[in-house]
């Protein structure tokens, strides 16, 4: 898997989970402290989030942080 794919597939499981507690981006990005367009660009696959930061979005989403990096093979 390239960096892009990974990108954007983790962008995906964000969304996805985002999407299953009923946050816009918006409301994501209130609660992280960032820009909407941060949200959105992470939801893309254009952003690339230290560990760190994934572990802060899986805390602020209350899921595992596993739950952002596991990959179905599509």
């Amino acid at each position: 898997m390239d960096k892009k794919t990974l990108l954007k597939k983790f962008g995906k499981n964000v969304k996805i989970e985002r999407i299953k507690q009923d946050l816009t981006q918006e409301q994501l990005a209130e609660i992280m402290d960032v820009s909407q367009n941060y949200v959105a660009n992470i939801e893309g696959g254009k952003a690339n989030m230290s560990l760190a930061k994934v572990l802060e979005l899986a805390n602020f989403l209350n899921i595992k942080i596993e739950k952002l990096l596991v990959f179905n093979d599509d």
